[in-house]
Formats: structure tokens, sequence, C-alpha cells
């Protein structure tokens, strides 16, 4: 069984510290986002990497449309990875909506999770009155329209809009092959999911420290969404980071190094 979920899921273990970091990667990604993040941790932590079923290399024959239709079944993921794996008490950072999956397995099994680091976190990204998630109901129906129409053209649109940074040009050609790598249907069913699930009632229900890293300039996940998040998280921190865009790990890696070393020294 271990072996089975290590080679569904593409796990990649680093370091040998006592106590276990799990990176986990958000929409339209994999683990290759966090390697200029890992390695800085890998001397004193357990550092635990893993592709989503359905992402990067992981094992996309496991890919199920029915148990990946909510944030539910990507939870199912880690808590088969922390089982196999036999760990307990670990640190959790999760990109984007990561964060959401990482809060939800969290709140059913506490005794996985110490602490949540939480990056570019959105609990629902759509507005309505009284909150402003970033996007009308018509935008995600919209984006969802082209990603079915014509993938490639999705990716070369969204790209430049997450990165951000438009003074570093790599930055964005790099996450555009990114997302260009996934298979055009599987990601236009986690974009429905990660786009239209509303975690706003789970956000009272977490009981670990949570560290949350807010960017400038995130259109995915703005500025009021990070600060709605701390304010329902009750021991939670907000840090407003220098980076802009939705990807500080990719853009910004010391950055967000410095931010989550620091958290963890306390």
């Amino acid at each position: 069984m271990k072996e089975a979920i290590i080679k569904r899921n593409n796990v990649r273990i680093i370091g040998e510290g006592k106590q276990t970091l799990v990176f986990a990667h958000g929409f339209g990604c994999d683990q290759y986002v966090w390697n200029r993040i890992a390695p800085a941790f890998e001397g004193r932590y357990r550092v635990v990497l893993f592709d989503y079923v359905g992402s990067g290399k992981s094992d996309k024959s496991k890919y199920s449309t029915e148990r990946y239709s909510t944030l539910h079944g990507y939870k199912q993921d880690l808590f088969d990875l922390c089982d196999a794996l036999d760990l307990r008490n670990v640190v959790f950072v999760g990109h984007s909506v990561s964060s959401m999956i990482g809060m939800l397995a969290s709140n059913e099994r506490p005794e996985l999770i110490t602490k949540l680091i939480m990056i570019a976190p959105s609990p629902y990204y759509m507005n309505e009155e009284g909150y402003r998630g970033g996007f009308e109901p018509t935008d995600i129906d919209e984006l969802l329209d082209m990603m079915e129409v014509n993938y490639k053209e999705w990716a070369k649109y969204l790209a430049p809009v997450i990165m951000q940074n438009s003074d570093r040009p790599t930055l964005t050609d790099d996450f555009e092959s990114i997302l260009c790598s996934n298979d055009p249907v599987i990601a236009r069913q986690f974009a429905e999911v990660t786009f239209k699930s509303d975690m706003r009632e789970e956000l009272g229900k977490v009981k670990v420290p949570t560290l949350i890293l807010q960017t400038q300039f995130d259109a995915i996940a703005p500025v009021e969404v990070g600060r709605y998040v701390n304010a329902k998280i009750e021991n939670s921190r907000l840090v407003l980071m220098e980076a802009k865009g939705h990807n500080p790990h990719l853009s910004d890696a010391e950055e967000t190094i410095a931010h989550i070393q620091a958290y963890l020294k306390e």
C-alpha cells in the first residue's frame, strides 16, 4: 500500500529532520514549483513533496472525476500520503487552493497537522454582497469556457495575470509552460472545483496556529481575501509580503523562505 501511494502521488522525500514539512502545490502546478523553496529546509527538516492525482508526474490512470469533483478528494490524497508514510504533527505548507485542502485535513484529523502555512489562500473566489473574492461568476464561467475551447490560449492569457512581475518575463514563460504541461480535461475539472468551492465556513473551525502569506497585486486572491482569512482563523498571523502576484514561491523564493523559517523558529 505504501509503495502504491508513493508511486501514485509521485512522492519525494528529502532531508532527515525530526519535524516533517509537507509542501502542497496549487491548481495547474506540481511539486516542481517548490524546487527553489524545499532545499532551504532539508538541512533541519524531513521534507515531503508530492503531486495530487492528475497533476505533474502522478499516476493519471488513478484519476476519477467522481473522487476529484470536490476538494475532499484532494484532501483524501493528503490523508493517504500521511498514512502511508506514518506522518503525524506535520507542518503543512499549501499554496493557493492547497491552503484550503490542508485546512480541511487539519479540521478533520487534527493529529496530522501542527501548523498551517497558507500561501495566497482563498476560501471563495467569487464576489458577493459583503465579500470580495476577486471574480464575478461570469468571469469564472468565461475562464472555464476558454479552457475547453483553447487550453493553450487560456494558459497564455492567464500566466501573466497570475505571475505579475512584467519586468521579469521569464517568470511568465516558465509558468505558462507549467500550465501547458497539464492534461486539459483534468485541469479544467480541477479549475472548476477550485474556483467554485466555498470554504468560508471551515475557516472558523481551524484550531492550529496558521501563517498567512499575502502578496501584493494578487489578481487571484486579493489582499482583502487575505485579511478575511486572518480575521476568521482565530490563531493566525497575516504577513503582507513585498512579493507581487499569486506565486511568490516562484517569483520571490528568498522572501518566501525567510517568512516560513521565521515562523517555524517560534
